[in-house]
């Protein structure tokens, strides 16, 4: 397990109010990439999946220079430029180059999708992390580093070699989700308890992470919990309203791509189920939810 976590890891998620203080959690990571989103031109990856500890580039002053100068470079569109100071700042152990590398191989981002260097770089981050606290302001880059390892593990990647490890998996989401207050984490985590996969199948517990999840706006966990509560598989009754509640939360903030047209469907399935008196009640529950929100 990790050091910092077996004083937090065993802790099972609760509802009250205290717990609402990790809606904030996510924010200290973007204000440090900020103006960071926009892609780079594509390169060609390196056949070479190992990261040299030891290479040497003379023209960056020390890794934190190279981090500075490979956000600059990327910002300005120069790839290259950029791939290799933060490739000089990752090797010189500046976690948020580590992170940065491995969402530009996760995502393809300039450079060629690679899901191989990705784990790599994400890896390095839960390795120095797994026994030392990060500084709060890199609590974002660290805990979403622990959820893409575990998403990696989860089910494994064969062309990466990357194996399945679902046991594995289910550590790092509990301690995103856990320590950090990772929605994402939180999510996947819920996903394994409802699924029964790398862990025995819970229900309150799945139910209990989802609804941290949801309460941080995150779409799938909504989109999840809604539909359980729509169709009455949250645990007795049905709650019709609070789950097209939830359902059109998530149907709001779903990106449109490819991969949230399940919460798309959902949404559209239970309106066509829900009675007038659902709706009715829905959009009440979804008024007083958005008070309360602001």
């Amino acid at each position: 397990m990790f050091g910092p976590l077996q004083r937090m890891a065993a802790a099972a998620p609760g509802k009250s109010v205290a717990l609402l203080w990790i809606c904030l959690a996510g924010a200290s990571l973007a204000m440090l990439l900020a103006g960071l989103v926009t892609p780079a031109p594509a390169l060609d990856a390196s056949n070479e999946r190992k990261i040299s500890a030891t290479a040497q580039l003379p023209i960056f002053k020390n890794p934190r220079a190279a981090l500075r100068a490979g956000i600059e470079s990327y910002h300005a569109g120069d790839a290259k430029t950029s791939l290799e100071a933060l490739r000089y700042a990752a090797e010189g152990g500046e976690s948020l180059a580590q992170w940065k590398l491995g969402r530009m191989y996760a995502d393809g981002d300039g450079v060629a999708r690679d899901d191989a260097k990705a784990y790599d770089y994400f890896s390095m981050i839960v390795e120095h992390f797994s026994d030392d606290d990060p500084d709060p302001n890199q609590h974002s880059a660290v805990s979403s580093a622990f959820v893409a390892v575990g998403v990696y593990l989860r089910e494994g990647v064969a062309g990466a070699k990357i194996l399945p490890d679902p046991a594995r998996a289910l550590d790092l989401f509990r301690y995103a989700a856990s320590f950090f207050g990772n929605a994402e984490a939180q999510y996947n985590l819920a996903r394994m308890y409802l699924d029964g996969a790398g862990v025995n199948k819970d229900i309150r517990q799945g139910l209990n992470w989802l609804d941290l999840a949801a309460r941080k706006g995150h779409a799938q966990a909504q989109a999840a919990l809604g539909q359980l509560m729509f169709n009455g598989e949250a645990g007795g009754q049905a709650q019709r309203p609070r789950g097209l509640m939830y359902l059109t939360l998530a149907r709001e903030s779903a990106s449109g791509a490819a991969a949230d047209q399940w919460i798309v469907d959902v949404h559209a399935k239970a309106v066509s189920a829900a009675s007038e008196a659902d709706r009715k009640a829905a959009v009440s529950l979804l008024e007083d939810y958005l008070k309360r929100r602001n």
